[in-house]
């Protein structure tokens, strides 16, 4: 993989001007600026992070959508978690003992790149830049979790349900709705793959959700028609998203 371009300057970030996104100090800017290798373009259906090879890299998303997944030896493939502008990405690296996941763009993405090697000196210079990593690892952790009760304990409808809505106010919540419609560039193999169910499976559930007007899919934006019900039928349980850190 070719190495990290440099781009715009840190402060003159759009995610930082985004109220979805905690400020920073200057003196923040400037070591995150100092800690940054460059930014790198993926176009969509490329990888940011190949399975199994290790990276050089962490990313925060800038924009566009990408997912983290695995793939079994058969070829099956569990998408772990979709990624939105702001997601700091490739962590789990860090620590892994083994095979690793992938990361795959589903649009074209723009990522700002940092050198894994500095990691630790930015923990050790900066700990709250440091504490705030950590929080960013926390809060993915607690998204797979709700993720493995979704796998895990509910029926079909029910998990296509808590997808559309995690996903929905997910993109609502850094600006990627436009007059009621979301951004939605995942095909039905996505969802299949993410929620553990057959193609077909979630044809039909789709379609049934569809017919009862609790949401529209519409070349590739997303509106939720009723919300309230959508909510109850899949137990959606998530409280108000507050302002989260932006590496």
């Amino acid at each position: 993989m070719s190495p990290p371009r440099c781009a715009h300057p840190c402060d003159e970030c759009g995610l930082r001007r985004n109220p979805a996104f905690l400020p920073v100090t200057a003196e923040e800017v400037r070591t995150i600026e100092s800690f940054r290798s460059g930014t790198r373009v993926v176009e969509a259906g490329r990888p940011v992070i190949e399975e199994q090879r290790a990276s050089a890299y962490l990313f925060t998303l800038y924009s566009g959508w990408a997912f983290r997944y695995k793939t079994l030896s058969d070829g099956r493939r569990q998408i772990l978690s979709f990624l939105l502008p702001g997601d700091f990405i490739g962590l789990q690296d860090e620590f892994a003992d083994g095979e690793t996941h992938g990361v795959e763009a589903v649009t074209g993405v723009t990522l700002c790149a940092f050198d894994r090697d500095k990691l630790w000196d930015l923990f050790h210079s900066h700990p709250k830049l440091g504490y705030d990593i950590t929080w960013l690892a926390a809060r993915e952790e607690k998204m797979v979790d709700d993720n493995l009760v979704t796998a895990g304990r509910r029926n079909a409808s029910e998990r296509v349900a808590m997808l559309l809505m995690h996903l929905y106010r997910r993109a609502e919540r850094v600006g990627m709705v436009r007059d009621g419609w979301a951004e939605f560039p995942f095909n039905q193999q996505h969802i299949a793959d993410a929620l553990g169910l057959s193609l077909v499976h979630t044809n039909k559930t789709l379609r049934r959700l569809q017919h009862l007007g609790l949401h529209k899919l519409d070349n590739g934006w997303l509106r939720i028609m009723e919300p309230h019900a959508l909510e109850r039928l899949g137990d959606y349980f998530e409280r108000p998203m507050r302002p989260t850190p932006v590496i």
